[in-house]
């Protein structure tokens, strides 16, 4: 009978070796959850159980949503909302808020270069905001005119308020309870860059402004 083969020792320094790799291993997967690496999540795993978070509880009494003491709420208050609506071409804006309406119309589509006469599409255009006005039952208007800066100062007064007392002169008729405002404004409120063509063009206008029916 032959005895049995001799087992082979493992060598300690082996063994040193092979417990020096584990625990680097474990120091690497641990360390690079500390450094940001994203864990493990039920997408990783279908058969994970993903762990639920209970809700965070609010306490409605904590100091924090309290107000401080001799404080009061403000009155409640509607905040004004703007919708402005423009044609392609850029001749005529409307702006609509919760108080009023605000027609602006650029002066190349009622009247000629450095004129307050009316062009015969002015008309159509300033009609249909008559119609408007009468829709919303308003009963005071403001006709305003404005220019772009180029020529004097006192031009541009005198040319913008002639031409707001144009398109007054085409509303006043079929309004008859309507009180008007009317004035000249010159250069000043620009709405866009006079030092370009495109800019001065939207700043010769005339805006005609009035109250949205039911607006107090």
């Amino acid at each position: 009978m032959q005895p049995p083969a001799p087992t082979r020792a493992t060598p300690r320094s082996a063994l040193r070796c092979r417990v020096g790799l584990s625990a680097a291993a474990a120091m690497v997967l641990s360390t690079s959850t500390l450094w940001g690496a994203t864990p493990a999540t039920a997408d990783d795993n279908p058969t994970a159980v993903p762990s639920a978070s209970p809700p965070v509880e609010v306490d409605p009494n904590a100091p924090g949503l309290m107000l401080g003491d001799g404080a009061t709420l403000g009155d409640i208050r509607v905040l004004d909302i703007k919708s402005v609506v423009e044609d392609l071409g850029g001749e005529e804006r409307r702006e609509d808020t919760n108080v009023d309406i605000t027609f602006a119309l650029q002066a190349e589509v009622l009247f000629g270069k450095d004129s307050a006469k009316l062009s015969g599409e002015a008309n159509a255009r300033i009609t249909a905001i008559a119609q408007e006005i009468k829709n919303q039952k308003a009963t005071k208007v403001r006709v305003f005119g404005f220019t772009d800066d180029l020529g004097s100062e006192a031009h541009g007064d005198v040319l913008s308020k002639q031409r707001a007392d144009a398109v007054s002169g085409v509303l006043s008729p079929g309004l008859p309870n309507v009180t008007f405002e009317i004035r000249g404004y010159g250069e000043d409120y620009p709405i866009a860059d006079n030092t370009t063509e495109e800019g001065r063009k939207k700043n010769r206008r005339v805006e005609v402004t009035f109250q949205r029916d039911g607006a107090s």
